[in-house]
């Protein structure tokens, strides 16, 4: 800059003057957080919409026996009693791991509420 300014080269593109300073000015920084928000957003959404089929094939498939799972699970494992349908509904975790050192599987899956935006 300092060596235009010496050879008249840098003028003021409003008033054509040549007497210009550098000024402290703050960086042109691109905001990327807006982008990575909507992009987060995008991806909740489809994350929620996901549950939302998977809860939905659940209640259709399935048979849902609230907080008697654990008990329901250990008598058609031990009591070889078969159902048409399986069986979804509340445990506690230790529930589930005492399901599990018995060596009946269980899955644990969020459930995204309807009323949920």
């Amino acid at each position: 800059m300092e060596k235009l300014k010496k050879t008249k080269f840098l003028n003021c593109p409003n008033c054509n003057s040549f007497n210009i300073d550098k000024s402290l000015m703050a960086p042109s920084v691109i905001n990327n957080k807006k982008k990575n928000n909507n992009l987060n957003l995008k991806k909740n959404l489809e994350i929620k919409n996901k549950l939302k089929e998977y809860k939905n094939f659940i209640k259709k498939n399935f048979e849902y026996v609230g907080d008697n799972f654990a008990y329901e699970a250990r008598s058609i494992h031990y009591n070889n009693k078969k159902k048409d349908k399986g069986i979804y509904g509340k445990a506690s975790i230790k529930d589930i791991k005492e399901l599990s050192e018995e060596g009946i599987e269980t899955e644990n899956i969020p459930w995204v509420n309807d009323n949920e935006n």
